[in-house]
């Protein structure tokens, strides 16, 4: 989102941030960077005069659940404002998987390995998303916003094939970052300990957390006695820095001032992801970074460029293969060096904007320029998308009417 922010603000347009969540600890000072901020509220008109004083050209949702809620309001107070829905990744995808690991640590708790089950492939993924409510709303939205920004090409691909989005509704766009100078990084002399980073509101860093305690960690310290894995994310629960062992080396640190820099400071960042989807951030800053990384096939899902041979560090699907990789990579310079050379290359092609590109060159920009000058014919091609409008806001509109109806106090008599 911050990327999305920082690219409009380059070229040229003027940004309002409006949010019904709460503000959190952690929140970016978005006034520091011009940015209008606006509170708004599910279920209220006053969103409403909102809209129609602004009248903004173009109106992204930050996932569907926001689309639900006020995408009916932006259509009918702000018709001509381009509607983009910015996925980050597919919360039904993500939500299969988990389930489909759970089912399978419900018969194989001790011994998992993430090679037997369908994370991975499409058509399974199809037939069991396809029974969720979740999937049902998530793909309804898709179809409903003109644009559809996806981080994720093996999503991409499951919209496109399975359930056959028209691919004038969707844009790849992966990260974007700015470069930095990798003379100035720490060396593999210089870099000690493991690291893991991640929200922890976010299950499947969650998840990671845990079997690492659970599983790979003991592997990895009963061969590296003096090496220590460093947890970072926003938001740690009881339960988490219940986890804090130093006798273990398994340090539970919370928020990270800068990721970047603790990225930066370790040897390798582990990423033992069992479940999720989209791209994943830390591997891509671990990359950035010159950090080799271990994961799984779900970390590095949709991560590489195809010309890309070899991963920036190693994959692995059970403990003992991660635990044996980690340890390899920690301790093998050659190894590492490697690694960290196919990261540079990859991040290079993939997530580092090229700053000599005028941003009004921009594919994302350009692309978007062209549908507010077309929209009309762009809507015309799109019956699908305009049949789902007209029934979901016709029912969530008087819904949310009913809702904000029976919220205000009654009048006394």
């Amino acid at each position: 989102m911050m990327q999305l922010i920082h690219l409009f603000q380059a070229n040229g347009w003027q940004i309002t941030f409006a949010s019904p969540a709460k503000l959190g600890e952690h929140k970016v000072n978005l006034a520091q960077l011009s940015i209008k901020e606006q509170e708004i509220e599910l279920n209220n008109s006053s969103f409403d005069a909102f809209l129609q004083t602004l009248q903004p050209g173009l109106v992204i949702f930050d996932r569907f659940m926001m689309e639900e809620q006020f995408g009916w309001r932006v259509e009918q107070f702000a018709p001509d404002a381009l509607r983009a829905l910015n996925t980050e990744d597919l919360h039904s995808l993500r939500a299969c998987r988990q389930q489909l690991v759970k089912d399978y640590l419900n018969n194989k708790p001790q011994k998992i390995n993430l090679e037997e089950i369908h994370l991975t492939d499409q058509a399974w993924l199809f037939n069991e998303m396809a029974k969720t409510d979740m999937a049902k709303r998530e793909i309804a939205s898709i179809f409903r916003c003109d644009l559809t920004l996806m981080i994720s090409q093996f999503e991409m691909q499951l919209l496109d094939k399975y359930f056959q989005v028209p691919s004038q509704q969707l844009f790849y766009l992966p990260f974007m970052y700015k470069a930095i100078d990798t003379e100035q990084l720490p060396t593999f002399e210089q870099r000690k300990h493991f690291v893991t980073i991640g929200n922890f509101r976010h299950e499947p860093n969650w998840d990671a957390v845990l079997w690492l305690k659970e599983s790979i960690w003991p592997l990895i310290k009963k061969q590296l006695p003096d090496a220590e894995l460093h947890i970072y994310g926003a938001y740690p629960p009881p339960k988490a820095t219940a986890l804090h062992n130093p006798k273990q080396g398994f340090l539970v640190k919370g928020w990270a001032e800068d990721a970047f820099e603790v990225i930066q400071n370790a040897r390798v960042l582990l990423a033992p992801l069992r479940f999720g989807a989209g791209i994943k951030g830390k591997i891509a800053e671990a990359m950035l970074n010159g950090t080799p990384s271990v994961t799984t096939l779900i970390g590095e899902e949709s991560m590489l460029n195809d010309k890309i041979t070899g991963w920036p560090g190693a994959t692995a699907n059970n403990p003992d293969e991660f635990a044996n990789a980690a340890i390899e990579l920690y301790q093998n310079y050659q190894a590492w060096l490697k690694s960290q050379a196919i990261g540079f290359n990859n991040v290079n092609q993939q997530y580092v904007l090229n700053e000599k590109e005028p941003i009004s060159d921009f594919s994302l920009i350009n692309t978007l320029n062209t549908l507010l000058e077309s929209l009309d014919n762009h809507r015309n091609q799109n019956f699908i998308s305009s049949m789902l409008n007209h029934h979901h806001h016709k029912s969530t509109k008087y819904m949310a009417q009913w809702i904000e109806a029976k919220n205000k106090p009654t009048e006394k008599l």
